[in-house]
């Protein structure tokens, strides 16, 4: 028999697309007050596996990572979404098309989670418009993709930037659990 028990806590970060840096200079400093200080950022990529944005965003658009160092539990994913959105409205260009697209998320020991407001598929329903979704296993030393994978994801572009992500964790988790023995 089983009994519920609260989840261990989780790496939270945020996969950025921008299209403008001033925008993206000021969504950092805005995450920062909202979800606390950074412990990782990647480097910058360009995105190029798709023109779904070209028309809100623009030609040149690119992609960053950034974790934050609190861990926290896997449900404090709906207030990040929640918060990562007002974010995007309030540095849209007229309130209507985004400079910067906030995409937040979780890393585990055995996966990677990312928030969305579009329900459909294998997406999974959180609360408050939220549903989680579930794009990347950990398995044998690395990060494997569904079907339903974003396209960028799934060609393991971002794996390596997603395993120091993890790697933080491990470490965190390691003084942890060592604080509470």
């Amino acid at each position: 028999m089983s009994y519920p028990k609260e989840p261990d806590p989780v790496k939270f970060f945020v996969a950025i697309l921008f299209s403008d840096e001033e925008s993206f200079i000021k969504a950092k400093y805005l995450m920062t007050e909202y979800f606390g200080r950074f412990d990782f950022e990647s480097e910058v990529k360009k995105f190029d596996v798709s023109n779904y944005y070209k028309d809100e965003m623009g030609e040149n658009i690119f992609r960053t990572f950034i974790s934050f160092e609190t861990l926290r539990t896997p449900d404090f994913l709906v207030e990040m979404k929640l918060k990562s959105a007002e974010i995007e409205i309030k540095l849209a260009y007229e309130g209507k098309k985004r400079r910067v697209n906030i995409d937040p998320g979780y890393i585990d020991f055995s996966k990677v989670i990312l928030a969305t407001f579009k329900g459909a598929g294998s997406k999974i329903y959180l609360a408050k418009g939220v549903w989680a979704d579930f794009i990347l296993r950990y398995e044998k030393g690395t990060f494997h993709s569904f079907p339903w994978t974003f396209p960028d994801f799934r060609d393991g572009r971002y794996n390596e930037i997603l395993i120091s992500i993890r790697d933080l964790y491990k470490e965190q988790m390691k003084e942890l659990k060592k604080a509470h023995f």
